[in-house]
């Protein structure tokens, strides 16, 4: 795995030096630039982890640079301005533009150090926060003690030990993600990112952007390669990606390097692939829409995740998994289930597998009352699944109705659920989903649901 990049600006030779020196004895990877020119230049070539920008420099100033890297998707990662002029409102534009911190020349090298080691920190937390634009998932080790979990599992880390990339196959919700991330945890890579992209939920045709990124003049949007770099890349439902972006993805991975969009420059590949889909791959090869040498490419080391069906054993198991996870992560109160119950779920086929399991549980938390949750209960839970009518928290969700009607309605229910949960709090509702807090309050006064009361 390689080691945090950092990029050190400044147009002071002996600072550059001296600061690269530090890093480097510090075990990190520094490139160096001696203006904006240069520093323009040197993210061209390689995305940092971190940049340590100087204020005052002869061709453009650390803040201009600072506004021209924070348009659009914002800064590639942490920046940190140095200035042995500084005012406070040099600082506070800084900021205003997303650096992390300041720092005064001359420099305190074990604040530097400290600073740097923070932002790093920060840094790849929110990464793995957003999993690029999705919630944390705690890693965690797939749950059973069925004979072919524990297989399973014996087999991820022992697949884990080599930088080999890997095909996981399985039925939509048997846990392919739970299972790359479980495999990602246990390799050397351990520490870079885990970056998540769900193929099947780009637009038809910017695979390759997403992937490889692009530059435009002196803009660069870093992609998902290089956003893993040094990490582990899942690309989820695979067999979506179109054919164009296939055929791009496959020179990547023979040359070991790529072009950006409207890239010159070759950008070399460091990241592990692990590659998911629910399809199967070699029908898609034969039909025609896949490509037949990168299904070789990715399968190198093929894992099929069984359908929850074919080890039911883990059910009980599964079950309490998630009412802990539940009730610690999202206060849901505890309930257990009776031994009826659970006898009545390991004799279930579940056609969504894991995931109906979690949503059941989770519905289950919300909707009910009383310690304990018995047959009469889940067998209601599980089997009006295909019905026209879903229960949920505003009482009964029909199916039968105009899509926009459904919609809003499901909107309705699922805000008001969110607002309860949090007692009211908007801040913390807009957080759970994702919205800007202004969009929140527009949409709750579009749907009717009063707050008012609620704080």
């Amino acid at each position: 795995m390689s080691m945090s990049h950092i990029l050190v600006v400044d147009d002071e030779p002996d600072i550059r030096t001296l600061v690269k020196e530090i890093l480097e004895d510090e075990s990190y990877s520094v490139a160096v630039a001696e203006n904006g020119a240069a520093a323009r230049g040197a993210l061209r070539d390689r995305r940092p982890d971190l940049v340590l920008l100087d204020i005052w420099m002869p061709d453009v100033d650390g803040i201009t640079l600072l506004k021209e890297w924070s348009e659009d998707d914002g800064l590639p990662c942490p920046v940190i301005m140095m200035s042995g002029h500084g005012t406070v409102e040099t600082a506070v534009e800084a900021t205003r533009f997303g650096a992390y911190d300041f720092l005064e020349k001359p420099l305190s090298l074990a604040k530097l150090l400290l600073t740097v080691e923070r932002a790093l920190e920060v840094d790849k937390l929110q990464q793995e926060n957003l999993g690029l634009r999705r919630h944390v998932q705690h890693v965690v080790e797939p749950v059973g003690k069925s004979p072919v979990i524990q297989r399973l599992r014996e087999q991820v880390k022992r697949v884990a030990r080599h930088d080999s990339w890997v095909l996981i196959t399985g039925q939509a919700g048997t846990g392919r993600e739970t299972f790359a991330r479980y495999l990602h945890s246990q390799s050397s890579r351990r520490d870079g990112l885990f970056v998540d992209m769900g193929v099947s939920a780009i637009a038809r045709g910017n695979s390759a952007r997403e992937l490889f990124g692009s530059e435009k003049d002196d803009r660069i949007q870093y992609g998902a390669l290089e956003q893993a770099r040094g990490g582990t890349l899942f690309l989820d439902e695979v067999a979506d990606m179109d054919l164009e972006a296939q055929a791009q993805l496959l020179g990547a991975l023979d040359t070991g390097s790529f072009l950006r969009i409207g890239g010159a420059d070759p950008v070399e590949i460091d990241v592990r692939i692990i590659a998911a889909t629910k399809r199967d791959l070699e029908l898609e090869v034969q039909e025609g829409r896949f490509r037949e040498d990168l299904f070789y490419h990715l399968n190198v080391v093929p894992l099929n995740i069984p359908p929850l069906r074919e080890h039911p054993e883990d059910v009980p198991d599964l079950l309490s998994f998630y009412i802990d996870h539940f009730v610690l992560h999202e206060k849901l109160p505890y309930r257990r289930f009776s031994v009826g119950a659970q006898n009545f779920l390991r004799n279930y086929t579940w056609p969504g597998n894991v995931r109906e399991l979690k949503n059941m549980v989770q519905r289950l938390l919300i909707l009910g009352a009383g310690e304990e949750i018995a047959q009469d209960e889940v067998e209601l839970a599980v089997t009006g699944r295909g019905e026209s009518m879903l229960a949920d928290v505003g009482g009964m969700f029909s199916l039968d109705q105009p899509l926009r009607q459904a919609r809003e309605q499901f909107e309705k229910m699922y805000l008001e659920y969110q607002l309860q949960k949090h007692g009211g709090n908007v801040s913390k509702t807009a957080a759970e989903a994702e919205m800007e807090r202004t969009h929140l309050y527009r949409k709750l006064k579009l749907l009717g649901i009063e707050i008012k009361d609620k704080k």
